[in-house]
């Protein structure tokens, strides 16, 4: 007499297994990818506040009414930032004395606004 041997999965068990996998990857994606974008957009409103604030002191210095962020950003001694990290490929506007500061191509999709 042959004893046949029970142990382990079977293939509906398996595949039950990856079905519930498959549901929680599919809600928990989605709130990954919302948190991300809290968190990008909040590092690229921080980086427009200093930029804000670069600017203001850049003011008070020279006179001018604008500046290119590219020229309040660097390592040398007339710069007022050292660096600015970009976290989602935006780009960042001019800046105006007394207008809002503006960060396009947030992730490609989104512009972000800071004005103090």
């Amino acid at each position: 007499m042959q004893t046949r041997n029970t142990k382990g999965f079977t293939l509906v068990e398996i595949m039950i297994v990856v079905v519930i996998i498959g549901l929680l990857a599919a809600m928990a994606i989605p709130a990954f990818q919302k948190v991300r974008a809290n968190s990008q957009d909040k590092a690229v409103t921080n980086n427009l506040r200093q930029l804000s604030s670069a600017a203001d002191q850049y003011y008070l210095e020279t006179g001018n009414t604008t500046v290119n962020s590219s020229e309040l950003v660097g390592t040398n001694t007339t710069q007022y930032i050292k660096v600015i990290q970009t976290v989602a490929n935006e780009v960042y506007t001019n800046l105006t004395q007394g207008s809002a500061l503006t960060a396009t191509g947030v992730s490609r999709q989104r512009t972000i606004t800071y004005s103090n």
